[in-house]
């Protein structure tokens, strides 16, 4: 599929035209500029043609900001990666240094570019557009990214300019997506750089660097799943920027459409309250769950004390405490495959389906001698269990008086489940049915 990337200098409006061609607000549009820093790819379909859209950061040079050479860097590689560039730029402003360098890099590459100038919503606006012609581009088209004017004469000339290519069918549908979840500066984006190989996200010492919920296709080791980066979630009080309501919200919504997660937390300050909010939400949405314990290599070790901060956490995380647990250290890639192992065998456990037979076998015996108990002189008489057709582990058990079966005896069956069958790191939901 081919892959558009579109570039520009700051606040020129790269977001707002990337959600116009997606269908949705997937990325981060706000009056500040800076808000985008990672590259952040989506799907655009314009007259019968299916292409890739990547959205990058505002290219600057010589500001005082921490991202700028790291951004910098990731519109080279969009650029290197693209098979057309969108170079964006703003009719109100005029011709910026900005503007004119971005212009010499494209110029000196061998990618076809399509020039666009944004902000063009009046009659008036239209003439200050062909100033910049002068950037020697070829043709420019005149759009509103805010309102879609202009946007199909802009996606005709894309199309156009765009490789021939074969259409096949998505190369990722049906893949495992395993989302890193945690608070700020936990270590999230050194994680998929470290577990990729390459600078997929920006990486400082700052907290909230990475505010877009960032795909990348992972296929290595005998393991292939879609890795999912996201913005760190912190606590409602703590929101005071627009920007980081956003990027919470795209993380939560990561979650929702994840198999798994990979909650990572700071061994140095243990599992916090905010931690266990991230980890309550992940079994709200009933999705696998793998603990990944980073900056190991700060903690004050003994011999005892792997064994006993194991134990420690899985009593906050109870009554849900059949995770697995990884200590790492990202920065001296410690352990860095035993997250992956771990992520791969929570999934195995997640997406498997347990034989109506194997099931009956392994649990009506237990049920038989340890029955429900009876309420008010009524006894409850479990007759068949079977797994449903959820996304999640979920199974009904059917019996003539299904009101009766209290939350209690629902967890003695969760129990005898994860005894008889691997369900670790799942979720497990009980369901009693009238028979």
């Amino acid at each position: 599929m081919s892959l558009v990337a579109i570039v520009g200098r700051p606040n020129v409006g790269k977001s707002t035209l990337f959600n116009r061609l997606v269908g949705m607000r997937q990325a981060i549009v706000d009056d500040t500029a800076g808000v985008t820093r990672d590259r952040h790819y989506g799907r655009c379909e314009w007259c019968g043609r299916e292409f890739s859209v990547v959205d990058t950061g505002g290219y600057t040079t010589n500001s005082d900001d921490v991202f700028e050479s790291a951004i910098r860097s990731q519109v080279q590689i969009a650029i290197d990666e693209a098979d057309l560039v969108l170079f964006m730029v703003e009719a109100a402003t005029g011709i910026t240094d900005y503007d004119a360098e971005i212009a010499d890099i494209l110029r000196r590459t061998k990618k076809p570019v399509v020039l666009c100038v944004n902000k063009v919503d009046s009659g008036e606006k239209m003439f200050d557009a062909y100033q910049f012609y002068s950037l020697g581009l070829g043709e420019i088209f005149s759009i509103s990214a805010a309102n879609g004017s202009g946007t199909g004469d802009l996606l005709d000339a894309v199309v156009a300019a765009l490789p021939e290519e074969e259409q096949t069918e998505d190369p990722y549908a049906g893949l495992p997506r395993i989302a890193i979840v945690g608070k700020p500066n936990v270590g999230k984006s050194s994680l998929t750089n470290a577990l990729l190989g390459v600078e997929r996200n920006i990486v400082t010492p700052v907290a909230g660097t990475t505010r877009d919920a960032i795909e990348t296709h992972y296929n290595k080791f005998g393991h292939e799943f879609m890795l999912v980066d996201t913005a760190g979630i912190r606590r409602k009080a703590k929101v005071h920027e627009d920007l980081e309501f956003y990027s919470v919200m795209r993380s939560i919504r990561a979650i929702e459409h994840a198999d798994v997660c990979i909650l990572m937390i700071d061994a140095t300050t243990g599992m916090e309250a905010q931690d266990m909010s991230i980890f309550n939400l992940i079994v709200k949405n009933r999705k696998g769950c793998v603990v990944v314990v980073n900056k190991w290599d700060l903690f004050i070790k003994d011999s005892n004390t792997l064994r006993d901060y194991t134990n420690a956490l899985k009593e906050r995380l109870a009554p849900f405490n059949d995770v697995p647990v990884v200590f790492t250290s990202v920065v001296k890639m410690q352990r860095i495959q035993d997250v992956l192992d771990a992520a791969t065998q929570v999934y195995a456990n997640y997406s498997q389906k347990i034989p109506t037979a194997r099931l009956n076998e392994a649990l009506l015996p237990v049920i038989e001698e340890t029955p429900p108990p009876a309420w008010k002189g009524k006894y409850v008489k479990i007759k068949y269990v079977t797994q449903l057709p959820t996304a999640f582990p979920a199974f009904a058990f059917f019996c003539n008086l299904p009101q009766y079966v209290k939350d209690p005896y629902k967890r003695f069956l969760e129990n005898q489940l994860r005894a008889n069958f691997n369900l670790t790191g799942c979720p497990v939901q009980i369901y009693c049915r009238q028979k």
